[in-house]
């Protein structure tokens, strides 16, 4: 059974920094896009950041461009994200995302394995 298990979320002040990491297991996803979403209460879901398999390519949302930094670890089944200089907009529940086909990066659709998520709260 494949399982993405989040962790590193919490509450920070506004300027602040987190490091949210994903930790896969059941299958590898070395091959694959993996990526991060969020979901404020209230709001849609929406694209964060996305890295293809050999890390060549990091893709980001624009409110976050500059700010936050995808990374993984294939030998560890592990992504990423570091968040720098958060905003009480970041607040949300952000999901660690994963793929076994191709697709596009920024559609929630084209991911088929979805974390539990964890909870990020910046204050102001």
């Amino acid at each position: 059974q494949v399982q993405l298990v989040e962790s590193g979320g919490g509450a920070v002040q506004a300027g602040g920094s987190l490091r949210l990491s994903c930790a896969a297991s059941g299958r590898t996803f070395g091959g694959n896009t993996m990526g991060w979403f969020r979901q404020a209460p209230g709001k849609e879901r929406e694209f964060v950041a996305a890295i293809n398999w050999r890390s060549i390519n990091t893709y980001y949302a624009d409110s976050v461009k500059g700010r936050f930094t995808i990374s993984r670890d294939n030998a560890k089944n592990t992504v990423y994200l570091q968040m720098n200089s958060l905003k009480p907009e970041d607040t949300a529940v952000y999901y660690c995302v994963a793929r076994s086909s191709g697709g596009t990066y920024y559609k929630g659709e084209d991911y088929n394995y979805w974390g539990q998520g964890t909870q990020v709260t910046v204050s102001s």
